[in-house]
């Protein structure tokens, strides 16, 4: 089931008309009614599960998008994990708000758990799921679960974002209209199909005999071919978003390996993988958002790194969260294989490089 539904979620990817189905799987992990995913660059574009599809179009159309204070609470969260509405507001506080006592309840809704994603190159994106009043809050477990698949779901969105949630007609369509560095590769890492703006990258792509590529990062190198490696496995705790290292050592772009699934053959022809590299710094966002475009990182893997850029001890960020050393020193081992860093110094220097400092 699982599986399965990871594979959905990546062919979601380039076939958008896939979403609904798929958000109505997402839903059903925290007993929820339905689904839905909203990204805003330039122009809003969202889609929804049937079953929640025309509250939520009144939602956008009579305006109450606009009146929720929801997105912005969740956008202003840094760590990578689904919120709920008790994270936010008092019981009082989500009684008096007129989004749910005058638009949710009155259809039956009312309780959420949701996620957003503010990636460097301007795309915002929120994905929830929407539980019926009267069954009560989304629980830490229906949390979990969701957490469980959020780097899929990210990364998935990522795309579909990007091609404002409509499906190109043809690779070379879908990679254009990414707008960014983007190559499709083989199972082998042999190149299918590049972008103009990746081929341009000379300091950090190395363009190989038989049509291979290499990343010039060494360490981003060998995570690419494990990430490649373990999507043939089908590996359930593979590291598929990883930084990409200018000659300096200070993050340039976070790479994601973004598996061809099912139906978006049909666009993406025998490719394996697409691999898209997002650029750490922008000028909306200063490249204080790295934990943030590393979709890999759980939610206490990132409160680890957090602690780490900020100068905090494993004990202390132990204490500060009231679990043990143990776990605290397993997270970090996660975090430094995740980010490519070999030792906690490498990455309390990789994160201030990048100005991630804890949060206040």
């Amino acid at each position: 089931m699982q599986t399965d539904l990871v594979d959905r979620i990546y062919e979601c990817s380039v076939v958008p008309e896939a979403w609904p189905a798929v958000l109505d799987d997402v839903a059903a992990l925290a007993k929820a009614t339905g689904g839905l995913l909203f990204s805003a660059h330039k122009a809003l574009n969202w889609t929804a599960s049937e079953s929640v599809s025309d509250v939520f179009a009144s939602y956008v159309n009579d305006g109450w998008f606009g009146k929720c204070s929801r997105r912005v609470c969740l956008m202003s969260q840094d760590a990578p994990s689904f919120f709920v509405e008790h994270d936010f507001w008092s019981e009082d506080e989500i009684d008096a708000d007129p989004v749910y006592r005058d638009f949710f309840r009155p259809r039956g809704l009312g309780w959420s758990a949701g996620t957003g994603l503010q990636v460097p190159t301007g795309d915002n994106i929120v994905f929830s799921v929407e539980r019926a009043f009267a069954d009560g809050p989304v629980d830490s477990a229906s949390v979990a679960r969701l957490n469980a698949i959020r780097p899929h779901l990210a990364r998935s969105a990522l795309v579909s974002a990007r091609l404002q949630l409509k499906r190109a007609q043809g690779a070379t369509e879908a990679l254009t209209a990414l707008q960014l560095p983007a190559l499709l590769l083989k199972p082998s890492g042999e190149i299918a199909e590049a972008t103009l703006l990746a081929q341009e990258l000379g300091d950090h792509i190395v363009w190989a005999a038989h049509g291979h590529v290499r990343l010039a990062d060494r360490q981003a190198d060998r995570m690419l071919a494990d990430a490649l490696g373990a999507i043939g496995r089908d590996a359930a705790d593979d590291v598929r978003s990883f930084p990409l290292r200018d000659a300096d050592g200070i993050p340039a772009y976070v790479a994601h390996v973004i598996p061809v699934r099912r139906s978006a053959h049909d666009v993406f022809g025998d490719s394996f993988a697409l691999l898209l590299l997002v650029p750490v710094a922008s000028d909306r966002a200063p490249s204080a958002t790295l934990m943030k475009s590393l979709f890999d990182l759980t939610p206490s893997e990132a409160r680890v790194a957090q602690g780490i850029a900020g100068g905090a001890t494993p004990e202390a960020i132990a204490a500060d969260g009231e679990v043990a050393i143990s776990t605290v020193r397993t997270q970090l081992r996660r975090v430094l294989e995740k980010t490519g860093c070999a030792r906690q110094a490498d990455l309390a220097a990789l994160l201030a490089r990048i100005g991630a400092t804890a949060p206040r």
